[in-house]
């Protein structure tokens, strides 16, 4: 099974990249398919995310997003921090 790996950070935490804050806010999983799938709303002290997707896949952020084949592509291994908003989601779907 193909996992999305989101790990929620202060958003203080942007100004300095090069090492991450922890033990961070909060850790979630979520599920690579077929179908898109959302985590869970981002904690309330979030603004910063750092996603680590284990294989292929597009994802997509809102209050309720929908992920499609379209939307930013990840390749596998690759992880990336966004800047997001308290009560957003990150919602994935595999992709090629």
């Amino acid at each position: 099974m193909a996992t999305l790996y989101v790990t929620e950070l202060p958003a203080s935490a942007a100004a300095a990249l090069q090492v991450t804050v922890v033990p961070p806010i909060a850790e979630q999983t979520v599920t690579i398919g077929g179908s898109s799938t959302a985590s869970n709303a981002f904690n309330a002290s979030t603004g910063l995310i750092r996603v680590h997707a284990d294989s292929i896949c597009s994802v997509a952020f809102g209050t309720a997003p929908t992920a499609a084949a379209t939307n930013m592509r990840f390749a596998a291994g690759q992880t990336e921090y966004f800047l997001v908003r308290p009560g957003q989601k990150i919602a994935v779907i595999t992709n090629t």
